[in-house]
């Protein structure tokens, strides 16, 4: 598939100089004689197949009367930052010229292009300067649509929920925030010294975002400070929307249970809960607890297990078992019910005999594979159910069981 310069996200919140604020109108029909919107979201080869672009024309019948090219591309290949530029062309038979600067480093713009129907599609050639730097264009086999088909395929989900009903399509400690652009850096600086860790993937502004003029930060926190660091967030400025998103919690490995017994005053007595647990997996992983350890920032717990390798018995190794979870509420606000969610377990081997060791490289091969089945684990969920006289989630029906 040749590479498409697809068209992006959010056009509906764009203001009406970056010309496309008519996302918020509904399609107008054309009328007999009357002007028509089309839209081109494909050239090949812009920046190397990596820009994306969209061409939206006027028409009067089958003569362009007006056209707007809206280009975001990466700055340079090394890079995950964007630029973007917005061009009114000039429009004289085939030609479609045009200049602007680019709303990021605001480098000069220079468009000429010449645009030739083939058939049912069209041809586009010609140059786009970007400061020094000259793209060609040479571009066929171009589809059109129309304004209908063009504002049907916009949408833009994020995942996040700002009061979800509980935490079965939503992770509790996975917060997503959307700011504006232009308050981004105060937010992102605000966020030092914080308890919670920022996605480094979610500081690179996508195209999508450029366009709508929002940028989407992806924190996670602690479950039991998640509430409150929302209600901190939203009323910082600069924030439109904030809530819970998706995160790490597998609702096939998740167990919901009464917090009773578990629960000092309005905090969950952690090292209590992490005792069971270790004591549960001991027994089917078959393993000795050799450690756990809750992170302030995020409130996982990771525990750690030491068994006798089967891999070669006479050479006396290690496997460590590493395995996470997390516990929170299984809702926001106040409940009396517990949702433990736990990792499968990842095993590492090495020599921890004394005397000089044997020097073992995992093959990291399988762990890449992303349709690798995940390590047996004993039947830890099922035990787990068992202990914390718990229940676990039912997909087909949507609802625990």
């Amino acid at each position: 598939m040749r590479p498409l310069l697809l068209c992006l996200l959010g056009l509906a919140a764009l203001s009406p100089d970056l010309a496309f604020a008519q996302a918020k109108q509904p399609a107008a029909k054309a009328a007999p004689g009357g002007s028509e919107v089309r839209y081109f979201t494909a050239i090949d080869g812009l920046m190397d197949g990596n820009a994306d672009v969209i061409l939206k024309e006027t028409r009067q019948g089958k003569t362009v009367t007006a056209a707007t090219l809206d280009v975001c591309y990466p700055v340079d290949k090394a890079s995950e930052r964007k630029d973007r530029f917005v061009a009114n062309l000039t429009v004289s038979g085939q030609s479609l010229t045009g200049t602007a600067s680019s709303i990021s480093d605001k480098q000069p713009v220079t468009i000429k292009l010449t645009r030739k129907p083939t058939g049912d599609t069209y041809e586009f050639r010609g140059q786009i300067a970007i400061g020094q730097k000259v793209t060609e264009v040479v571009s066929s086999d171009n589809s059109d649509l129309s304004e209908k088909e063009f504002l049907e395929s916009q949408t833009r989900d994020d995942g996040i929920t700002a009061t979800p009903k509980d935490f079965t399509e939503v992770s509790p400690e996975s917060v997503g925030v959307r700011v504006k652009l232009e308050s981004v850096l105060d937010f992102l600086k605000s966020l030092k010294g914080e308890a919670l860790e920022v996605s480094v993937a979610s500081l690179s502004v996508s195209c999508d975002e450029l366009r709508a003029g929002e940028q989407t930060i992806n924190l996670t926190v602690d479950p039991e400070r998640a509430a409150a660091a929302l209600a901190k967030i939203k009323a910082t400025p600069g924030v439109t929307l904030a809530g819970w998103t998706s995160g790490i919690v597998e609702m096939d490995r998740a167990i919901r249970f009464s917090a009773a017994d578990w629960r000092e005053g309005d905090k969950v007595n952690r090292d209590k809960l992490a005792s069971a647990v270790a004591g549960v997996l001991s027994k089917t992983l078959a393993a000795t607890p050799a450690g756990s350890v809750w992170d302030a920032n995020t409130g996982k717990l990771k525990m750690t297990f030491k068994r006798p390798s089967q891999l070669f018995p006479a050479l006396g190794l290690t496997e460590t078992v590493e395995v996470s979870a997390m516990v929170s509420a299984d809702k926001p606000g106040t409940s009396d019910k517990l949702m433990l969610w736990v990792s499968s377990p990842a095993t590492t081997t090495a020599d921890e005999g004394s005397g000089p060791k044997l020097n073992l490289a995992e093959d990291s091969s399988s762990a890449d594979d992303e349709g690798a089945e995940p390590e047996d684990d004993g039947g830890a969920i099922a035990a787990l159910v068992k202990e914390l006289k718990g229940q676990r989630w039912d997909a087909d029906k949507s609802v625990w069981k």
